[in-house]
């Protein structure tokens, strides 16, 4: 199964994104919190914070963060945080999906709308997007669990599992799922005893566009400054990520 430069393209973004450490962490740090608190602190009965460990341990987040993070979503604070998704396009008609958890809803609409409009940008409503992004699971996977595996039937099992689309480079290995093929991909890598280093549900763009290289940087400094937003957990869009792009 080859990728696609879609899926190229939220790679690279979400490879720049990850760079930004603390902000990886933070956003962890809330999903470990919000599983803890829906279903309660044991890994074994709960696997929404199983996978948000899993997560958090992925991008080195340290043991005691962890159990903080937990022993927060047992508290009155967490009870607070709720999670919220803002849809609107950027200027050249770039279409931005944005994920956000946060203990103050006023404060989180205020700040998305500014950036919206302060940009040149459009807030529109929850949905109008929904014919540019589908919703997928995505694993990710490092090569070394991946030795001593026949890669022909490994890719037989995976589609099994649901794999739509497999992406591989020399480090890592992407799958993404529908977002019904979800569990059912976390229990054949868990049969394959192959553990992803996250696994995640992801707005992923069915097409996207290229523009001219000052157009692409004005969208890129709207979307760095959702993600510089401490309420924002995860912005997707659908600007194509261009090499000569990735190269300024």
């Amino acid at each position: 199964m080859a990728g696609h430069s879609k899926w190229a393209n939220i790679k690279h973004r979400k490879a720049a994104q990850d760079k930004k450490r603390a902000k990886v962490w933070t956003r962890i740090i809330k999903e470990i919190t919000i599983a803890a608190r829906d279903s309660g602190p044991d890994l074994d009965s709960n696997p929404a914070l199983r996978l948000a460990v899993q997560n958090g341990k992925g991008a080195n987040l340290n043991k005691d963060t962890i159990e903080r993070a937990i022993k927060k979503g047992s508290g009155a604070e967490a009870a607070n945080l709720q999670t919220y998704t803002y849809e609107g396009y950027a200027p050249h008609g770039i279409a931005i999906f944005v994920e956000a958890t946060t203990d103050n809803l006023n404060r989180t609409v205020a700040a998305v709308r500014s950036i919206f409009t302060k940009s040149g940008g459009t807030l529109g409503t929850n949905g109008s997007l929904s014919f540019i992004f589908d919703t997928k699971g995505v694993f990710t996977v490092d090569n070394t669990s991946l030795k001593g595996k026949d890669e022909e039937s490994l890719e037989l099992e995976l589609i099994d599992g649901g794999a739509e689309d497999v992406e591989k480079d020399e480090e890592i290995t992407v799958i993404y799922t529908s977002f019904d093929d979800y569990g059912s991909m976390q229990a054949k890598l868990a049969e394959l005893q192959i553990e992803a280093i996250s696994t995640e549900i992801q707005q992923i763009p069915k097409s996207t566009t290229i523009l001219s290289i000052p157009e692409a940087q004005e969208v890129l400094k709207i979307i760095d400054k959702f993600e510089e937003d401490d309420d924002v957990q995860c912005v997707y869009h659908n600007l194509e990520l261009t090499e000569e792009l990735i190269a300024t």
